[in-house]
């Protein structure tokens, strides 16, 4: 396969001008790659994006999706942002507004991708892991989408960049007509069907409760309980529990293989070339933007990385992430980075190119790129 094009507009300032700004160059990256020949011309287009959480504020800047959106406007085609439901669906278009992504600030509507209640979706193939997998409908029905990634570390993954969005982004929590099983969880919990608690290392401090986003964890005579029909499987309570009383067994590479099946199963409801991707390698925090917090940056601000590849656009991103230095200050400091090795497989013990490797393999994408620095 030919190598792909991946484009890079820095965050470096050398004057003080706005064309010199990120903004502008955001700007200028979006013209030079053409959009127009990516998305479809006078239909709706999907900028798939995270909405953050409570507490979780280094998202996109409503600032650099407005540029996104203008550009679209001008295609000329009919942009919404979306994602699916993090949370219940009115409580995550609550966190949405106050990340500061609305209408009027962005230019677009703000739409949930599997409804209100998170389950609008249609299933489709997906790979040997997964078997199905129900994509959020107003992603599976449309002819060309947008996917602005805020990349960041991930407990899972070991990042959360373009193919991670898709895999989990791209995916419901629960289809209407289906079980977990065909939902995003899935990809956490093929060795298990449900959390295990273990009494003897909790210390009943209830975070499990307060993070669940489905009210699905309860404490009942001093007992943890999952409720297994309403839990979606997100593992967010295993991944924030202080005392690991919350568990549930995991292999690495399958989680990684299992990913890239989700975001195969994402992309094969759309036409080769339909896919934006946009990394934006700013405020890189060590989690995900799923955990409550947002956390000191462990890598300096880059700049944005475009590309019609997803694999392209996150292998680059890590190409250009392990040539930083953790900054001071920051929970990279804690941990020793080998030479060549990005911070976020530091810090995670994972290795982060796995997911995007696998979805090479399938044919979604080259890990082979030129990078094409926009002025």
């Amino acid at each position: 396969m030919d190598k792909a094009s991946v484009y890079f507009a820095t965050a470096r300032s050398a004057k003080f001008a706005h064309s010199h700004s990120l903004l502008a160059r955001l700007g200028r990256l979006l013209d030079q790659m053409n959009i127009g020949e990516i998305v479809q011309i006078d239909t709706p287009v999907p900028v798939k994006i995270h909405f953050g959480s409570r507490g979780a504020v280094h998202t996109v800047r409503p600032a650099y999706v407005g540029q996104v959106i203008s550009a679209l406007h001008n295609v000329p085609c009919q942009p919404f942002l979306t994602d699916s439901c993090r949370l219940r669906g009115l409580d995550y278009l609550g966190v949405a507004r106050r990340n500061g992504y609305d209408w009027a600030t962005i230019g677009a509507p703000v739409v949930l991708a599997d409804g209100v209640y998170g389950n609008d979706s249609v299933v489709v193939t997906a790979g040997r892991l997964l078997e199905k997998a129900a994509i959020a409908s107003a992603i599976h029905d449309a002819g060309s989408m947008v996917v602005i990634s805020h990349f960041k570390g991930h407990s899972g993954a070991g990042i959360g960049g373009a193919v991670k969005n898709l895999a989990m982004g791209g995916v419901t929590g629960r289809p209407r007509c289906g079980s977990w099983q065909q939902g995003r969880g899935k990809a956490h919990f093929l060795l298990a069907t449900a959390v295990e608690w273990t009494a003897e290392r909790c210390s009943h401090c209830g975070t499990c409760i307060e993070i669940c986003p489905v009210d699905a964890v309860s404490e009942v005579d001093g007992t943890i309980t999952i409720d297994q029909g309403r839990c979606w499987r997100c593992g967010r309570c295993i991944t924030t529990c202080p005392d690991h009383a919350l568990t549930a067994p995991k292999d690495d590479s399958t989680f990684q293989e299992a990913l890239a099946e989700q975001a195969a199963a994402v992309l094969s409801t759309f036409e080769p070339g339909r896919v934006l991707y946009l990394n934006f390698l700013l405020h890189m925090q060590p989690e995900c933007d799923c955990v409550e917090i947002a956390d000191v940056p462990v890598v300096q601000d880059l700049g944005v990385l475009a590309s019609t590849d997803p694999v392209a656009v996150d292998i680059a991103s890590l190409d250009m992430i392990a040539q930083q230095p953790p900054l001071p200050g920051s929970r990279a400091v804690q941990i020793t980075i080998a030479p060549g090795q990005d911070v976020f497989s530091a810090l995670h013990q994972k290795n982060s190119r796995g997911h995007a490797l696998y979805l090479e393999k399938m044919g979604y994408g080259t890990s082979q790129y030129q990078l094409i620095t926009v002025a």
